[in-house]
């Protein structure tokens, strides 16, 4: 009877515990289907908006182009005085002679509307290197107005009542003349790559401002990395435990919590108005980034150091070496690369970072291309906010395409830290 009992009551323990382990293995495979969703939903929201931004900037990357078949009228260029010269009215006869039935003021200057202004400075460079030309007719290809780019790039849906669109029906007609004739096409847009900003989008490029991102850069880099290293190796190797440090701690951890418009505002009270530097230039920019990205060099720095295991320092100090020779020759060599990979973890965030800079005046409308670190200049994410702003059609397709291009350069540099800390890791 005993022995029967004993037998249900082992009977009873193992279905309890086989129920526990079902109800264990069905809460692992929702947590699991749970985990699996979220990153799902993840990826499809950055799926949907690399989609989005791809979709909307790739086609910044070609120019629509407009050949012209000029005569250079020797009563109009002087060969003695290029610069005197009318190039302007060569470009509207080129227009006039493919369109001749073109007689009202109003449609001349719609037409001449087909071409953008910057034709009249690429013939004039075209006429200054190429002097034996005149009295001759010549083709060139000149950029197209940006709301002719926007049609053939199908921006502009045709099929819209003519008040709906920029462009009119007579303006359609002497494009769809042109395309017949093979006087219009598209080339890859060098103009985006090597040009300053402009108030016409065709103009307008990424060049100016990757300079000024450039130097700011470089002014971050050269202060935050010294500094930041050398503050976390004494916080670390040195400081004394005591209440000051404990201060300093928690001042250091809160900095990196603390909104960079907050670091914008500090450069402005201090480095502008305190200090007098100018406006809108990348050695102020790199102050101020360099206040923003110390936080972070430092704590990555603090936490590579505690990583490199204590037996390293006690044989350092065993073979008779001071503290400051083991933290130089053994301890940072060890931490170098983990210290690498969170500056150029903080660089990437400081390119990123707009509101610190619109706060010191880097939001200026800057064409010239920048050429040292006190040159007025912008930078890409500013950049990137100003083309934002502008109205036009195509300064939206512009805009993704520069956010592109700092989505590039923010993967390169995360993707070098990355193969920084695979290369330098070491396993202890």
């Amino acid at each position: 009877m005993n022995n029967l009992k004993d037998a249900q009551s082992r009977v009873r323990t193992i279905d309890i515990v086989k129920r526990g382990l079902n109800k264990r293995y069905r809460k692992e495979r929702w947590f699991r289907l749970f985990g699996c969703t979220a990153v799902i939903i993840s990826l499809s929201f950055l799926s949907l908006l690399f989609i989005s931004i791809i979709s909307n900037g790739y086609t910044a990357f070609q120019q629509t182009m407009v050949r012209l078949d000029l005569f250079l009228d020797s009563k109009v260029i002087d060969k003695d005085d290029l610069a005197g010269a009318d190039y302007s009215k060569l470009i509207h006869n080129a227009l006039l002679s493919v369109f001749p039935d073109v007689t009202k003021h109003k449609d001349k200057h719609k037409l001449y509307g087909l071409v953008s202004i910057s034709a009249t400075y690429m013939l004039q460079d075209f006429v200054a290197k190429n002097r034996h030309e005149i009295g001759t007719t010549i083709q060139i290809w000149v950029p197209a107005d940006d709301d002719v780019d926007m049609l053939m790039k199908g921006r502009i849906d045709r099929d819209k009542p003519e008040s709906q669109r920029r462009i009119n029906d007579q303006q359609l007609a002497w494009v769809d003349q042109l395309v017949r004739q093979g006087q219009i096409k598209k080339v890859f847009n060098i103009t985006f790559f090597t040009a300053g900003d402009s108030r016409e989008p065709e103009l307008a490029g990424i060049w100016g401002a990757v300079c000024g991102s450039f130097y700011t850069l470089l002014v971050t880099l050269i202060l935050s990395f010294p500094i930041g290293v050398s503050a976390a190796v004494y916080l670390e190797e040195f400081a004394p435990q005591n209440r000051w440090t404990d201060i300093i701690e928690v001042n250091i951890n809160n900095l990196a919590a603390v909104p960079s418009i907050v670091f914008g505002l500090l450069g402005l009270a201090v480095f502008l108005n305190f200090f007098d530097l100018p406006r809108s230039v990348p050695l102020v920019g790199g102050l101020v980034l360099t206040l923003m990205t110390l936080p972070t060099i430092i704590i990555s720095g603090r936490s590579t150091l505690k990583a490199v295991p204590p037996s390293i320092r006690e044989a350092s100090l065993g073979i008779g070496a001071s503290k400051v020779q083991m933290v130089t020759h053994h301890v940072l060599p060890q931490a170098m690369p983990g210290m690498l990979t969170g500056t150029i973890i903080g660089m990437a965030q400081a390119l990123g970072e707009t509101a610190p800079l619109l706060m010191i005046g880097m939001v200026a409308f800057i064409v010239d291309i920048p050429a040292g670190f006190t040159d007025p200049s912008t930078v890409l994410p500013v950049q990137i906010y100003l083309w934002a702003d502008s109205p036009e059609r195509a300064f939206m397709e512009k805009t993704s395409a520069a956010i592109m291009v700092l989505l590039f350069f923010l993967m390169v540099m995360n993707a070098a830290a990355i193969v920084l800390r695979k290369i330098f890791e070491k396993k202890w």
